[in-house]
């Protein structure tokens, strides 16, 4: 059996791979760990618990929720709230857990557990691994040490998150939307109310889509990975701009007045500029991934910002800023992190900030966008290839060398080995699109035959 843990928390087709089962053993196991590192020390633990409106969410939740009280936590149960509202739910109410059941973007059978340390901060590796090691122990028959009597964990409704997380959404804006046409796409997902809640409450005028979850519909056709719909309705309603989230609103993508989508990267650029000039982009630096556009590159060169890179993820993203006490990061993806407002990534809080800036510049979106030309971008999947050898392959090398040269300070090349499939991502940047293509199947040709 392979590593529970992935990148993002413990995903798999619910009732398949993600059964009850496992969901109440990994909660069991998560309160002995945390337990054991002494965060429970002096006081009756308390868990935060929140999940997105996949029909399996309801099993999941009362898997945990159960696994949890048996082992003597407390259990908070919030309902159905994006990510990021666990998180700072988890921080604000001063819980020692917190648990998310949810698999983001991915199609509604799958689903996910995902866990917070005190603060709403993403459990460290080493405690996942010790929980993950405590799980398997005692799947395989090692009795449980269990309370009884007062000393279960006792479950409690927490409808209050709701209002409380909208709340500090709606607080930390540097300024109101009044005047501003939203478009909201919640991807019938786990910003359904929340989004739509917090930009009526900032004062924008709110047109909803893909806010009816009925535990079967969360992405599909809709939200941050199905922008068409968007499009259509900014365009159709005349608003200023579209806001787009995927099941679980940890990322937002956009579209300007005219409907064209605005990644990650380009909002990324708009928040570092804004942000610089309020004074809060710490260290004039902004941090993003290598899967970033060579074109945010230039136009935070441009503008005098330095940029980190880190490894696709968002969590290498949050580590760097943490380390270093950066303010302002992400992903191409819409994965942006504000650390001084939040402890992940926040498709509302991010959509909001976008927001506020068209309101305080009175610019129109694409407008405060077009400070970075994105340059095209092709990337391919190639299957079937031993990704072990993608850096040592001598063909590989070279033929990455060739696209280099033809390439020079107008384009780039990366070569990536899936985390999780036996493929490689082939990524080519270019002034001009068919020059992208063509150098990227020429690349994708030379890894199929030096590596399959």
């Amino acid at each position: 059996m392979g590593r529970l843990f992935g990148t993002d928390g413990v995903r798999g087709v619910a009732n398949a791979d993600l059964t009850a089962e496992l969901a109440l053993g990994l909660s069991v196991a998560a309160a002995h760990v945390l337990a054991e590192a002494g965060t429970f020390e002096g006081h009756r633990p308390v868990a935060v618990v929140g999940r997105d409106p996949r029909a399996s969410g309801e099993f999941l939740e009362a898997a945990v929720v159960a696994g949890l009280a048996s082992a003597g936590v407390d259990v908070l149960r919030v309902g159905v709230l994006p990510t990021p509202a666990v998180a700072y739910l988890t921080g604000s109410l001063g819980a020692d857990l917190g648990v998310m059941l949810s698999a983001s973007h991915n199609p509604m059978p799958d689903n996910g557990i995902k866990f917070f340390a005190r603060g709403g901060h993403k459990l460290a590796d080493e405690l996942e691994d010790r929980i993950e090691q405590t799980y398997r122990a005692h799947s395989s028959g090692e009795p449980w040490e269990r309370p009884t009597g007062a000393g279960v964990g006792r479950v409690t409704v927490y409808d209050e998150g709701f209002d409380n997380y909208v709340a500090h959404l709606v607080g930390v804006l540097p300024n109101r939307l009044d005047g501003l046409k939203i478009v909201i796409d919640g991807a019938h997902g786990a910003a359904a109310r929340v989004s739509p809640e917090a930009f009526a409450r900032a004062g924008a005028e709110v047109i909803t889509i893909g806010t009816d979850p009925d535990g079967l519909n969360i992405n599909d056709g809709c939200g941050s990975t199905h922008l068409e719909l968007l499009r259509a309705a900014v365009v159709e309603h005349g608003a200023d701009l579209g806001v787009a989230h995927d099941g679980d609103a940890d990322r937002c993508l956009a579209v300007d007045s005219a409907g064209n989508e605005i990644d990650g990267d380009q909002i990324l650029a708009v928040l570092a500029l804004g942000m610089r000039e309020a004074g809060t982009l710490r260290k004039n630096t902004v941090v993003a991934t290598v899967m970033s556009n060579l074109g945010f590159k230039l136009a935070m060169e441009g503008a005098g910002i330095d940029l980190v890179q880190t490894a696709v993820g968002d969590r290498y993203v949050l580590e760097e800023m943490k380390a270093h006490g950066f303010a302002l990061g992400g992903e191409q993806s819409g994965h942006v992190i504000v650390l001084d407002h939040a402890t992940t990534g926040d498709g509302t809080l991010t959509g909001l900030m976008l927001a506020a800036r068209v309101a305080t510049t009175g610019k129109p979106l694409a407008e405060l966008a077009g400070v970075m030309e994105r340059l095209p971008q092709i990337l391919i999947n190639v299957p079937d290839v031993d990704k072990s050898r993608v850096a040592t392959s001598p063909e590989v090398t070279a033929a990455v060398a060739e696209a280099e040269r033809e390439l020079g300070a107008t384009g780039r090349v990366l070569l990536r080995p899936s985390g999780t499939e036996p493929l490689v991502r082939v990524m080519v940047e270019a002034a001009d699109i068919e020059q992208a293509r063509a150098v990227a199947e020429r690349l994708a040709d030379a890894v199929k035959s030096a590596l399959g």
